[in-house]
Order: structure tokens, then sequence, then C-alpha cells
């Protein structure tokens, strides 16, 4: 997983409360176990139509918002399924953070398994910095300070410090298992010499 620190883009804004993870990527999607290529399916029925062409007012689907890192959402985003293909599907399209006042629990913890920054501000806020969206603005994203740089403001955000080092070290799950691997391996060697039919069962 690659480390998070600081982002800096001009976000995309989606006006949308309870946008679920069948909207972020579809189910007919979910056959893969691969983390990547799902970046072109990311919102699909929003993206494109009954043909399957692109609907050029999507926000997505229009520069420079198609290069966006930072994603602005409605309240309760990634409610519905658990599925951990949303993450990976936004991940795959270039979004690192997702700016939101409230997310759907599951989701949000899958997203810093998987490289993403969720954070939660006030309503208010997201409002005020959907407005850099709509004048094609850069914002700025510091991991390290928990603080977001807009124009001449700043807005401070909470995180869990767990979760804050797992990003900025650029550790998920089986990084986190390796650095127990010392202690994995003495625990196998003392479990096969007092035990060795558990390991050597085949």
């Amino acid at each position: 997983m690659k480390k998070f620190n600081k982002i800096k883009s001009i976000p995309s804004y989606l006006a949308l409360q309870n946008i679920d993870t069948d909207m972020i990527i579809p189910k007919q999607f979910l056959k893969t176990i691969k983390r990547t290529g799902l970046g072109k399916s990311l919102f699909y029925e929003m993206r494109y139509d009954e043909n399957g062409q692109i609907i050029k007012d999507f926000i997505l689907n229009k520069k420079p918002y198609n290069e966006s890192k930072i994603l602005l959402a409605g309240k309760n985003f990634g409610c519905g399924s658990s599925r951990e293909h949303a993450p990976w599907a936004l991940s795959d399209f270039g979004i690192k953070c997702i700016i939101s006042s409230s997310f759907a629990d599951i989701f949000y913890n899958n997203c810093f398994k998987n490289g993403i920054l969720p954070i939660k501000i006030g309503e208010e806020t997201v409002l005020e910095l959907s407005d850099y969206s709509k004048r094609k603005e850069e914002i700025e994203i510091n991991l390290e300070k928990q603080k977001i740089y807009y124009g001449n403001k700043v807005s401070e955000f909470d995180i869990d410090e767990f979760k804050k080092k797992c990003l900025i070290n650029g550790l998920d799950d089986i990084d986190l298992s390796m650095e127990k691997i010392t202690h994995i391996n003495n625990y196998e060697k003392k479990i096969n010499a007092i035990k060795p039919w558990i390991l050597n069962n085949e």
C-alpha cells in the first residue's frame, strides 16, 4: 500500500446523500478479486447511459474532475453492502481522499485498508469546500497535521492514531502481520517442538 501524507487537488463534488456501495460499483463488477481495473466502472450507472456511452455532464467525466484525487460527498457515504470493491474502484480511479460529514462504518474502515483517507467534517465545511470544486481551485490535505487547507482557511479533522499511522507508513493488514513475523515464526517453532503433529499434519 502506498504511503499517504499530503495531497493537493481540485476536488470533485457529488452533492448526493446516502451514496451506497452499489452506486459506487454495481454488483455486475464484483466477479473480480483484483484491486485494479475497477476505476472505469466507478459510479457506472451515473457515468454511462444505457448504451454504455459516457454521460458528458456527469462530474467525473469532465475535466479537471476526472483527475481529482479528492472527492466531496453528501452524508452517509458508502452505505449499503460491505463490498470492498467500492474502495478498490475509488482508488483505481485515482481518488485518495473522501470528505463527507458521515460515512457508513464498514466502508469507512475499508478505506483505510486500501490507502484511502476518509475525512469526517461538518456539513458546513463540506459546502465551503464545494465552492473550491466549482471554481476549479485546489485544496490541500495534510494527514500528519490533520488539516485541510483551502484559500486562506484551515480546517482540522480527527482521525484514529492507529489508522493514521497505517496510512502514513503504507501499512495494510498483511504488512501489519509481517511486522510480527519473528513472533509468528518463534510461536510455530515452539508449537512444532511441543506438538509436531499440528503443523506437520497434511
